[in-house]
């Protein structure tokens, strides 16, 4: 670990020496800055870590040479002091060691989608989308619909919205996947218990120049937006529908009044997607065991189980359970991504320290 610890620091001052040479590229000594700023913690904690080493061995070096007892004293009492710590800065350095995902300061666009259930799958939608924006809320960020699919009851087929906020991919990363309903439907005559599910995708926002789309990859199609009626349906076409023609993907949006706007958002949808295939490829190289982002909407695939009745909330990847269903649907759902958080960091170290071992 000292070898790897020697190293950043080199990297760490080399950075350092970049930053006087740079001049007046801004760009790039904001970048370089960055960088140097990501790594002054484990900087930090690494210079402890060999000092309190340093000051281990010659304290040890003072009981077989020195036969003051004053002295003798002192160097007992240093080295019971460090002892004890030196395991507690390796953990909080093999921590800091462990590669952080570049995309959790990102915003973030999440879809929503109804899967197995019909009518009472798209309420469900229309629930998740609803806690998440409430859960933007309380973390003082800002959600925005981009794109949405509603039908009369109340629900939504799909709706693709943003929320924009420090650490918001961080923290809404682990809420991708298939989410289940139990519960029995308003329209349900006789108390059955109807089970439906909705899957979620949560995507890093990418910035153009992280990922390049050529003109000649997508067509882009206008229409006129569907309205509620009257004085409300769109006379011009400002809808916009964009065909990446290397994929297949579709992405439409027709929510903003100008036809710029829509086609800003859907390229922003697809520049997400598209980073997201490329991630997921990288993942996959990685971690062979890695699991998809979304499932299929059946209702055996799953990460997490709302059941009404039981007034219970299951997060299945973890087996933890609320028995507050009301205030987690109202956006409270801390407790959830604090403990995925905290596992999927573990496993992280873990599959660090194993690298290291090998």
């Amino acid at each position: 670990m000292l070898d790897k610890l020697k190293a950043i620091e080199e990297k760490y001052e080399g950075l350092g020496n970049e930053l006087l040479e740079v001049g007046r590229d801004y760009q790039r000594a904001a970048e370089i800055n960055k960088e140097r700023v990501d790594l002054e913690p484990l900087i930090n904690k690494a210079r402890e870590y060999r000092q309190s080493l340093k000051s281990l061995e010659e304290a040890r070096s003072i009981l077989l040479a020195e036969s003051d007892a004053d002295l003798i004293a002192l160097a007992k009492s240093e080295i019971e002091e460090i002892t004890p710590r030196l395991p507690i800065l390796e953990s909080e350095i093999k921590a800091l060691l462990i590669p952080k995902d570049p995309r959790d300061d990102k915003d973030v666009i999440v879809e929503i989608r109804a899967g197995t259930g019909g009518d009472e799958a798209a309420i469900f939608a229309a629930d998740l989308f609803r806690m998440y924006t409430r859960y933007a809320e309380t973390r003082k960020w800002k959600a925005e619909i981009m794109s949405g699919n509603a039908i009369g009851v109340g629900g939504y087929k799909e709706v693709i919205f943003e929320i924009k906020g420090r650490g918001a991919y961080s923290r809404l990363k682990y809420e991708s996947g298939v989410h289940r309903v139990q519960r029995v439907p308003a329209t349900e005559a006789q108390g059955r218990i109807h089970t439906s599910t909705a899957t979620v995708a949560v995507l890093a926002e990418v910035d153009d120049v992280e990922i390049d789309i050529p003109d000649s990859d997508v067509e882009i199609e206008v229409y006129r937006s569907s309205g509620a009626g009257g004085q409300n349906v769109q006379k011009n076409s400002t809808a916009v529908r964009l065909h990446h023609k290397p994929t297949g993907m579709v992405v439409t949006c027709q929510d903003e009044r100008s036809q710029l706007q829509n086609k800003l958002r859907a390229m922003s949808i697809l520049r997400a997607r598209l980073y997201e295939i490329e991630e997921e490829k990288r993942r996959t190289e990685q971690e062979a065991a890695r699991r998809s982002q979304v499932g299929s909407g059946e209702r055996s695939e799953k990460i997490r189980t709302y059941n009404y009745p039981q007034n219970r909330v299951t997060d299945h990847r973890i087996g933890l359970s609320s028995y507050n269903l009301p205030a987690v649907m109202d956006g409270s759902i801390d407790q959830f991504i604090d403990e995925l958080s905290t596992r999927d960091e573990a496993d992280r170290l873990a599959a660090t320290t194993g690298a290291e071992d090998e």
